[in-house]
């Protein structure tokens, strides 16, 4: 570490103008700087910002550091705790109870057994883009769509009720929707929900959610895990798809290195999961003193702790800033780490290797319609990285 203790300006902070790839600089010096910096929440609260890939993961196994919301002391008021079955913003045994019955919906073979599935929606969104010729926006056409389908097959939501409900998420989740038009979407969804929990319980179908009626959580708490599972089985993959897409197109020698090899599409994946690291952060809060990185961390202090700094990191990861689909270095934290690791993470990856594989086979001539530095970002107030549209091209 160096020989003052270094501190980070508040964020959100912008991208470099033609990195949209990197984390912002203030924490790629954060963490030249060493892997823990004083940090000053945007509410005035003093706080600590964790850049290293050990200690982010060190904290995320700690269980001294608590999830809870009502915990997280990062602006002049007391929030509330996290709504019933919101289980991400809870420590255990709450967070456990709600986590149980979904781990065996969501095992690696049950998930597999989906990958037909989702080949076949990839190849129906797929020809759409063909028959309404280049260019597209891949964002509408391609990356939002496949996760969409797929989230919304497995929880039952009927046909004709998606197209709005996937805009209702949206509008929460964009970073830039206004402050009653943002509430209005999320009380829309709340209240989609509990339409379905019910219409689940009264007829259950072949769906995940039907399952859960089964078990012994009540429908609000049924209406909280959906919203969790919405929120983050469809706007993290449909982000990954396009920016992932445009990763690719901006580093053409590992373009041409999956294109020559599909085989290296699982490697692919997880090499795009650590370098986009699209889910930014997540906040912890110390239940008693803890000695972090060779500083105490006080009780009642909220610590961020930045994934795609952590996943950058020069001590944990050869050549960081660097794409590299052969890459050997296993240990990313895109998914987290610890008793929060996430659920879905076996779908995203099935959706992943299927979608890049089946668009880079279709459009081999797949490049961008527009200048780089003109795709439009999503703003670093989004919880999750991406791009707003990604137009392409390809020869006809």
């Amino acid at each position: 570490m160096g020989d003052s203790l270094h501190t980070v300006p508040q964020l959100p902070a912008t991208r470099r103008p033609g990195c949209p790839f990197d984390p912002p600089a203030e924490l790629l010096d954060a963490r030249r700087h060493g892997p823990i910096s004083r940090y000053t929440h945007p509410g005035g609260k003093p706080g600590w910002m964790i850049t290293g890939h050990d200690l982010v993961r060190s904290v995320l196994a700690d269980p001294r550091f608590s999830s809870r919301k009502e915990l997280m002391n990062v602006i002049d008021y007391e929030l509330p705790p996290a709504p019933p079955g919101e289980f991400l913003l809870m420590d255990d045994p709450r967070h456990r109870r709600y986590r149980k019955p979904l781990m065996g919906r969501f095992t690696v073979r049950r998930m597999r057994l989906l990958t037909e599935r989702i080949e076949q929606i990839t190849a129906d969104c797929l020809d759409a883009m063909e028959r309404t010729g280049p260019p597209a926006d891949l964002v509408t056409a391609f990356a939002k769509p496949i996760p969409a389908i797929v989230i919304c097959e497995l929880l039952g939501v009927p046909y004709e009720d998606r197209g709005a409900f996937q805009q209702q998420i949206e509008s929460f989740m964009n970073g830039e929707t206004g402050d009653e038009e943002l509430i209005a979407a999320y009380t829309a969804t709340q209240e989609y929900l509990a339409e379905l929990v019910a219409a689940k319980r009264a007829n259950p179908t072949d769906d995940v959610l039907s399952e859960l009626t089964d078990s012994d959580l009540t429908d609000e708490e049924l209406k909280g895990v959906s919203l969790i599972l919405l929120s983050a089985g469809l706007d993290t993959t449909a982000n990954m798809l396009a920016l992932g897409t445009f990763a690719l197109l901006q580093n053409p020698d590992q373009l041409a290195a999956l294109r020559g090899d599909p085989a290296l599409v699982g490697r692919a994946v997880e090499e795009l999961l650590r370098y986009l690291s699209v889910a930014k952060q997540f906040w912890r809060t110390a239940l008693e003193d803890v000695e972090l990185g060779g500083q105490v961390i006080e009780a009642g202090t909220t610590v961020v702790l930045s994934y795609h700094t952590a996943n950058r990191d020069p001590e944990r990861f050869t050549d960081p800033h660097a794409l590299d689909l052969r890459r050997q270095e296993g240990g990313h934290l895109a998914f987290g780490h610890g008793i929060h690791q996430c659920l879905g993470q076996q779908l995203a990856r099935i959706e992943m290797s299927v979608a890049f594989t089946a668009l880079l086979e279709r459009f081999p001539t797949l490049r961008l319609a527009v200048p780089a530095d003109e795709v439009p970002l999503r703003p670093e107030s989004a919880d999750i990285h991406g791009v707003k549209s990604l137009p392409v091209t390809w020869d006809v």
